[in-house]
């Protein structure tokens, strides 16, 4: 049986600091349920994005070759997009290829299937969640979408994995929310059990 294959818009090495642990390989997985008015990553979503289709294998033996920068620094593979917890087989068959010695992250927006968060939580050591704002207003006129999966799947999370291993993204988006409406998402992430939280500005350009 031939083997999934998924279009990925990017494969970015060497990556430091910026999408989890040590040295990264950020590779980004084309297709996103949110339709963000300050998308991050548009080609993620356009129709006619240049794409590269991997199976599991296939991508597994593009980024082994820094496999001693992973070892050396506990780095490994960050899967982005778009949103990478729409494919949670794919990265089970990569884990199963890699082993446990890479670190593998996932920045996603938790806006997916339940199942698919249970999944992903037995492959991946870390998730870093971009939360947008937990007012179901913002969040709704900001995506597009209702929050209220992400907030049920960021609870559960944190009852498949424990907090340690999750990062919570809490953006100010100019002309959607301000200081106060952050403190408030980070307040109630806190009752949830998070503590690791990433504030910054969206810069519009």
């Amino acid at each position: 049986m031939e083997a999934v294959k998924r279009p990925f818009f990017a494969v970015a090495r060497h990556r430091i600091g910026v999408d989890g642990k040590g040295v990264t390989t950020l590779c980004t997985f084309h297709g996103c349920p949110l339709r963000c008015k300050y998308c991050l990553n548009p080609q993620g979503l356009r129709p006619d994005t240049a794409c590269k289709l991997y199976s599991p294998k296939e991508l597994y033996d593009t980024v082994k070759i820094d496999e001693l920068y992973f070892l050396a620094t506990g780095g490994g593979v960050t899967f982005g997009g778009g949103e990478p917890l729409l494919n949670p087989d794919f990265i089970k068959e990569f884990r199963a290829l890699c082993g446990s010695a890479w670190h593998l992250t996932a920045e996603t927006s938790l806006n997916v299937p339940k199942d698919n968060v249970r999944s992903a939580a037995q492959s991946l050591d870390e998730f870093i969640v971009d939360i947008k704002d937990t007012n179901p207003e913002i969040y709704l006129s900001y995506t597009g979408r209702s929050n209220e999966r992400v907030l049920s799947n960021l609870k559960l999370l944190l009852t498949l994995t424990g907090p340690d291993r999750i990062t919570v993204r809490v953006p100010k988006i100019p002309n959607y929310n301000t200081d106060k409406d952050i403190a408030k998402s980070k307040a109630l992430l806190a009752q949830m059990g998070i503590v690791n939280f990433n504030c910054f500005d969206y810069i519009i350009r």
